[in-house]
């Protein structure tokens, strides 16, 4: 049985990019999977539908399937970019609240032992912010120590030179940080925060869309399958969009279309550790009991960006009594979809190969974005047996009815899904 209709939501992580942005990313890894693959099909335009949606429609084919896929964009970027832009002097206040309350409540120290390098990037991004107002500061100590004794001026007069002086350095040296993301992350996780204890914010407003979406999609009964996909930061808002989803219409899972919430490079760990991040935690715990739908979390052990080989749901500190559904663990490998020069490259820019959960790869891989989203196979299926679905596309695009030579059976990651 193959997928001949699809809808996807896609949850953007928290990027200021946009629509425009990740449409081009997809094309491109559009053009790149055509050429691995040997398959043919048609890309459509970037339709803009609301200020919460976009959409583009997807055809890709092989000699014996076709799959049309609606590529629904779940739009943030007026949010993230409005937020983005307020005054540092109100992001730099919330950002150390959000660096103290970590170290404090020791959410800090549960990151680390859940994934130390996930602990390290954060601590990265908060340095690189002290180190953005040390260099502003040290400009305004030179100005006021250079302008008391060679002028004679006054202490007041040289503490408005050194005043001065460290807003001008604070701007000069502000598109070196931008560029670094330093204002992208350290005004998203505050943000987070907030969602994870129930507080609400702007974060809110991309839920509502989003699960009103998914339920009329699902409502349409117009598909086979219908995606729920969350990258990076949207790891947090997707599995919040389909429990919002699933108070709205408790048979989502079961009105027709097959139900797959995707995580790929999830965060949301980070965001569940929190003591008091309890709202955060009740939506894993639902999706964990809900057996109407599939929960993939997908993990590269390369991206530091997300945490590796780590259960979700018992991680957090979830305990079940019931029978637990969620999540299967999708181990994927980034070495595998891109040449050893292209991977050497990669490796050391952690931000680039966390992308690369949904860029296209230079060869045949058990794992491949574009296929995966709007290719002949069920996403359950693909990732309950990924060398065997991979193994059943042959190198002329055809389907087979059993794997290849380039794809043996082997057994699915479960090792957070327990029977």
């Amino acid at each position: 049985m193959t997928v001949r209709r699809r809808e996807i939501i896609f949850v953007e992580a928290y990027d200021p990019q946009g629509a425009e942005g990740y449409f081009r990313l997809f094309r491109s890894a559009w053009k790149r999977s055509l050429n691995v693959w040997q398959l043919t099909g048609n890309l459509g335009d970037l339709m803009i539908d609301s200020p919460d949606q976009a959409h583009w429609n997807v055809e890709l084919a092989g000699p014996n399937w076709r799959t049309s896929t609606r590529y629904n964009f779940l739009r943030q970027e007026r949010i993230i970019r409005g937020n983005m832009s307020q005054p540092m002097m109100r992001q730099l206040p919330r950002a150390f609240r959000w660096m103290l309350d970590d170290l404090f409540s020791g959410t800090l120290f549960r990151i680390f032992r859940a994934s130390w390098q996930f602990g390290l990037v954060l601590i990265y991004f908060q340095t690189l912010l002290l180190l953005w107002l040390l260099i502003a500061a040290s400009c305004g100590a030179v100005a006021a120590l250079a302008v008391h004794p060679l002028l004679g001026a006054g202490e007041w007069i040289a503490g408005a030179a050194g005043l001065a002086s460290a807003l001008a350095g604070f701007v000069a040296v502000r598109p070196f940080f931008a560029k670094h993301h330093v204002i992208q992350i350290n005004n998203h996780w505050p943000y987070l925060r907030e969602f994870g204890r129930g507080v609400p914010n702007s974060l809110d407003i991309s839920i509502e869309a989003g699960a009103k979406r998914l339920v009329e999609i699902a409502r349409a009964k117009a598909v086979d399958e219908l995606l729920i996909i969350g990258h990076s930061g949207g790891c947090v808002l997707a599995p919040a969009i389909v429990v919002r989803a699933l108070e709205q219409e408790p048979e989502l899972g079961r009105l027709g279309p097959r139900v797959v919430l995707m995580t790929l490079g999830s965060i949301m760990p980070a965001v569940a550790l929190h003591p008091r991040a309890e709202k955060a935690r009740q939506i894993l715990r639902r999706l964990a009991l809900e057996p109407s739908l599939k929960w993939i979390d997908c993990q590269s052990r390369k991206d530091v960006l997300n945490f590796w080989n780590f259960d979700p749901i018992k991680g957090v500190g979830i305990e079940l009594s019931e029978r637990r559904s969620n999540p299967l663990i999708w181990q994927v490998r980034f070495r595998d979809m891109v040449s050893p020069e292209a991977y050497r490259r990669l490796r050391f820019n952690f931000f680039r190969l966390h992308y690369q959960f949904i860029m296209g790869g230079e060869r045949r891989a058990s794992y491949d974005f574009v296929l995966l989203t709007c290719g002949p196979f069920f996403a359950r299926d693909w990732a309950e047996n990924p060398s065997r679905t991979f193994g059943l596309i042959a190198a002329d695009g055809m389907l087979a009815t059993q794997p290849t030579q380039a794809g043996e059976p082997q057994p699915a990651q479960e090792a957070a899904n327990p029977p």
